[in-house]
């Protein structure tokens, strides 16, 4: 009797183990996101990180969600969302998955409003773009990860400490080195850079298109180029992830010449991925304003 007694504990206390493992399963909207939730979570093998688009998908504009999306979706613990609109389909989400605990990265960041046309300006949501940004989209993470999985809050924690050490240090590191071209300023391709320029000290003279899909009607092409030229012609910066075209176009108007910038909403599923991004950015704007 007792060796069918022990048997059938171990038999539950498998079954337990499988239910929270699969429980414990945790979706991130998009790169960036995922990125950070790598770090917080790192080395934790109870936590299943996943990220719900495929990393080529760049920004989440318009985004429409997936019957893929709602079957991962389905059986997470938590969804990390960068907000501040980035995800213009949460409230399906939350409508569909009510009990799904939704972290939203945006909380305790001053959001700017995205430079428009349009009579109520939206919240820029390129957050992360600012390493101090960055700092609190970690903390974030973190401070919701403890509540939602205690048995790892020390492991959390310490992920996260160490983590935003190596931010900090990233931060100091990308104000020295840009601390030359500081006040100088530049053409970017979409509205992905006002966190980055307030952090690092650029001007943004001009965002040549609103929406990285946005084909330029003629009169829009001609009104970039106007404020390029005003500018004085400073630097194009294209995204890796996009046409580059448009650029191309104003480029061959003004002389500007044109470099790249990576807003970092996709690449290799490194846990470094973020730094080396950012310090290839500071790298791109060293070199435009050493020509």
């Amino acid at each position: 009797m007792r060796k069918i007694f022990v048997f059938m504990l171990a038999v539950l206390l498998a079954l337990t183990m499988t239910a929270h493992a699969e429980a414990a399963k945790v979706m991130t909207s998009f790169y960036p996101m995922y990125i950070f939730a790598m770090n917080v979570f790192n080395g934790i093998d109870g936590i299943e990180i996943d990220c719900m688009t495929a990393p080529e998908t760049g920004c989440l504009h318009d985004y429409q969600l997936l019957v893929g999306d709602m079957m991962k979706l389905s059986d997470a613990a938590a969804l990390i969302v960068c907000g501040a609109g980035m995800e213009s389909y949460l409230p399906d989400v939350q409508q569909q998955f009510p009990e799904l605990a939704v972290i939203d990265c945006s909380q305790g960041i001053a959001l700017l409003a995205e430079e428009s046309d349009e009579e109520e300006a939206e919240l820029n949501a390129h957050t992360w773009l600012d390493a101090q940004n960055a700092i609190k989209i970690v903390n974030t993470i973190a401070e919701n990860a403890v509540l939602l999985f205690p048995e790892y809050a020390q492991q959390i924690a310490s992920n996260a400490l160490a983590y935003t050490d190596k931010l900090e240090a990233l931060d100091m590191q990308l104000k020295d080195q840009l601390s030359p071209v500081q006040g100088k300023a530049i053409v970017t391709f979409h509205d992905a850079f006002p966190y980055f320029a307030n952090a690092y000290g650029l001007q943004i003279a001009a965002v040549i298109s609103e929406e990285h899909e946005e084909t330029l009607s003629p009169a829009q092409l001609s009104q970039v180029i106007e404020t390029v030229r005003e500018a004085g012609n400073p630097p194009l910066f294209t995204e890796p992830q996009y046409s580059a075209a448009a650029a191309y176009a104003v480029s061959a108007e003004t002389g500007a010449p044109i470099f790249t910038l990576d807003p970092l909403v996709s690449g290799d599923f490194e846990k470094d991925a973020y730094e080396a991004g950012m310090q290839r950015n500071a790298e791109a704007l060293l070199e435009a304003f050493a020509q």
